[in-house]
């Protein structure tokens, strides 16, 4: 492997602008589970950062989050910590 490889690290430039989508089941309070998942590695998400958006049949919910990463550990947390949740189903 060469040096002149790109590795994550570089083919982000920290800090960016990232949205993070998790899908899961469209039940009570998946919306707030994912918001507390992504908040305790980035800070207080605005409302505005925050994107609902139901499935055609409305089993699902795709929340998407934007926020300003800064590192690629903690964009590496994040999806840790959201793919190991129950209610999680995707995480992209």
């Amino acid at each position: 492997m060469s040096d002149a490889e790109d590795t994550p690290e570089q083919l982000l430039q920290f800090p960016c602008s990232f949205p993070v989508k998790v899908m899961g089941r469209d039940d009570a309070g998946f919306r707030d589970v994912v918001v507390a998942i992504v908040e305790r590695h980035a800070g207080s998400i605005a409302d505005h950062a925050i994107r609902i958006a139901p499935s055609s049949t409305g089993k699902f919910v795709s929340v998407t989050i934007t926020i300003d990463a800064e590192s690629q550990q903690q964009l590496d947390n994040i999806y840790r910590e959201l793919t190991e949740h129950e209610d999680v189903l995707v995480a992209l």
